[in-house]
């Protein structure tokens, strides 16, 4: 009879009972290292999510984690259906070829797409709030024109729940007086040097996961000059939250004109000046 470590096997057996379980913080550091390069995929954050969701959004594309790509967040979120967010790859700037996309994801989200942010003429940076039904980890993939993708992720605590319950507006029916209004303001960002870009557009934005009320929500947006040319593009999906307040950076010079162009998934158009 021998003593000592289990066999690779059966520590493999081991470590995954005592994950789905919740019980890994209680494991000792060797037996905890299986987790790391085979439940999580080498995730820094150690989410037992992140193989799917490489898979479903990067396949076998090159990719690797990235300090380049920052996302901020709090760290416990009191609010969990207006959680903000800062999505800074400007790092990127000269890195491939500049970047091509932004994807924001939420790992434990029953909706975990977030948004896809295309920035052509923008800088790629922006803040926006979410819901987020539990803690999480909260990832930015950053794919640049070479077609490398660099990951930043943050974790987020979260009160629970955001996703799950009907917003305000939807509450007290006062949605439908304002469906699809604009406001915008622009900020010269003596920072960066760039015109900062603030927008607002009212909608309830509900997940169809609340009993009674289906999935209605903005599925895109975009801002043209007087010539047509796309500034910068937006994907949305369920979990940003109600009433969308985004905010973009532009560069200080250039363009005029401007209009918000989007609609939502029933149809209803979005279109509205933007006074630079």
């Amino acid at each position: 009879m021998t003593t000592g470590q289990p066999t690779q096997p059966l520590r493999r057996q081991f470590v995954k009972a005592a994950a789905g379980a919740g019980l890994l913080h209680w494991l000792p550091a060797s037996a905890q290292a299986p987790q790391a390069d085979e439940l999580t995929g080498g995730d820094p954050l150690g989410s037992m999510q992140w193989p799917t969701l490489r898979k479903q959004y990067l396949g076998d594309a090159p990719m690797r984690f990235s300090d380049a790509v920052q996302v901020r967040g709090p760290a416990f979120a009191d609010d969990a259906m207006n959680v903000p967010l800062l999505i800074n790859a400007r790092a990127l700037d000269k890195v491939g070829g500049g970047v091509a996309r932004i994807q924001v994801v939420v790992d434990r989200n029953p909706v975990r797409d977030v948004l896809t942010f295309t920035p052509h003429k923008a800088l790629p940076m922006l803040a926006f709030r979410i819901r987020m039904e539990q803690a999480s980890p909260v990832r930015a993939m950053v794919q640049t024109r070479d077609g490398q993708w660099h990951v930043g992720s943050t974790w987020v605590k979260a009160s629970g729940g955001g996703c799950t319950v009907p917003g305000i507006t939807r509450a007290d029916g006062s949605w439908v007086k304002n469906l699809n209004q604009v406001q915008t303001k622009f900020f010269y960002n003596p920072v960066d040097g760039s015109r900062r870009l603030r927008l607002r557009v009212m909608h309830p934005m509900d997940t169809g996961l609340v009993a009674g009320i289906p999935a209605f929500h903005i599925e895109e947006l975009r801002m043209v000059d007087a010539v047509g040319e796309v500034w910068w593009a937006l994907a949305l999906h369920e979990p940003v939250s109600e009433n969308p307040l985004i905010t973009l950076e532009l560069p200080s010079q250039g363009g005029q004109g401007f209009r918000l162009l989007g609609r939502d998934n029933n149809g209803n158009r979005i279109d509205a000046e933007v006074v630079a």
